[in-house]
This record gives C-alpha cells, structure tokens and sequence, in this order.
C-alpha cells in the first residue's frame, strides 16, 4: 500500500538535544527554486507554462511509474561514455533515480547541487544515486564537472528511457517559440535532436528494482526534497515503505 510522502518536517530540528551526534537535515530544497523562478520568470511566461502543466496533467500523458511498480532496466552512457546499467547497481543495494531537463535548466542544477550535498548521507545508507538526462555525453561532463558532482550523470540518448519511465512529452508550439528566442533550442542540446523533454522525476528504487517511493510532477519547478529521499531509504532499511 502507498504511503503517503514524507515531509520534511518529518526530521528532527538539528538543534534539538536529542539529535546530537546525528546528521543535520538537507537544507530545504523548494524555497531556494521558489526564490530563485520568482526572480528568473517574466510575468507574461507564467501562464504559458501554468497552461502546460495543467494540460499534461489532466491528459495523463507523463504519469511517471507508480508506487510499487518494477522501474525498467537500461543502460545508458554516463559523462565520459562509460556504460552504466541499472541492474548492476542495483544489486549494491537502493538506487535514486532523478530525472532533469539539462544543464540549461537553473532548477535542475538547484537539485543535482541539493542531491550532490546530500550524497554522503545517501551512500551512509547503502544507495546510489543516478542522474539521467537528455543530452550527450559531451554536454554532461562538462556540467558534472562544473557542479562537482559525485555520482553518475547519464545521457539518455534517445529518450527511451524517459519513455519507458511514462515520463516524456513534446512542448508546444508557443513554448518552442519562447525558447528559439531566447536562444535555447532544444534540438541543438538533445542527443536525439527533438523539441522532447522528460518530466523532472525523482524514483527511489529499493534492491530489486522496485519502484518506493517517487515525485513525479508535470510543473518542472516542483521537485522532491532531498530529506524526503532520506526518509523513505531509512523506512527501507527498517523494512517500511510497502
């Protein structure tokens, strides 16, 4: 049965007595994306993107896997075009899935910064954490590089796997002329060369490949708190989260 999502507010303040010796929560992750899409978004772009999130939910066309469902395995390059499959890692234990637009996108790098903070708490618990997007390789390493980050980051070249994980969609007309003319067309930053992207996805995988929690949400400025990641794998390690 689902649980419902846990909060941050779930964790104990790191300034209470009882928490000494343990580590601090991850600092919260959507006010720093709520600052940061308040300063960044024009006035007259917020409906459109308030349109296209409406319409991609109410179609169903990105539900994303559910609760309980066997996420598909894959193979993908990472940075430095190296193999990676998911079956492999998983049998080191749970693996974070989290799926973002690219390096051109400020909420995704907010994340990958957020997740990359909060790695040695993910690895103390005996997981793995994988980023997959749509760019090639050669774009990935570079942003890796940039943002330090200490996991894999996958390209997935054809979005099959944004596929397979009922997460990809094709923008729409208005939005594909908004992004030509401020300079971002997606085709020249996608390996597949397409005007698609994949919903930003968080999957928290325990060790059979079994999908225990997740966020899935077509507005690409809500994402999945780091400290939640960590709450559901410690339910896994107490044998919770069914």
């Amino acid at each position: 049965m689902e649980r419902p999502a846990p909060t941050s507010s779930d964790i104990m303040a790191p300034d209470d007595p009882t928490t000494r010796g343990t580590p601090v929560a991850p600092e919260p992750l959507q006010p720093q994306i709520d600052e940061q899409m308040d300063a960044l978004t024009p006035d007259e772009l917020r409906p459109v993107i308030d349109d296209l999130v409406a319409r991609l939910r109410s179609d169903g066309e990105v539900p994303g896997l559910e609760v309980g469902a066997t996420a598909p395995d894959f193979t993908l390059p990472d940075a430095r075009g190296h193999d990676v499959t998911l079956s492999q890692r998983l049998a080191g234990g749970p693996v974070v899935l989290s799926f973002y637009r690219g390096s051109w996108c400020p909420v995704c790098n907010l994340e990958l910064r957020a997740l990359q903070a909060s790695l040695p708490a993910l690895s103390a618990r005996g997981a793995s954490l994988v980023a997959i997007t749509p760019q090639a390789p050669d774009a990935s390493v570079s942003f890796a590089d940039q943002l330090s980050l200490g996991f894999d980051v996958l390209s997935d070249l054809a979005q099959e796997v944004a596929l397979a994980y009922e997460l990809r969609f094709r923008l729409t007309d208005e939005l594909e002329e908004r992004y030509r003319s401020w300079g971002l067309v997606l085709p020249e930053q996608n390996a597949d060369g397409s005007w698609c992207l994949p919903v930003p996805a968080t999957f928290v995988l325990d060790g059979d490949g079994v999908v225990r929690a997740r966020h899935v949400d077509p507005d690409y400025r809500r994402r999945m708190e780091p400290a939640d990641v960590l709450e559901v794998l410690d339910l896994l390690g107490e044998g919770g989260v069914r």
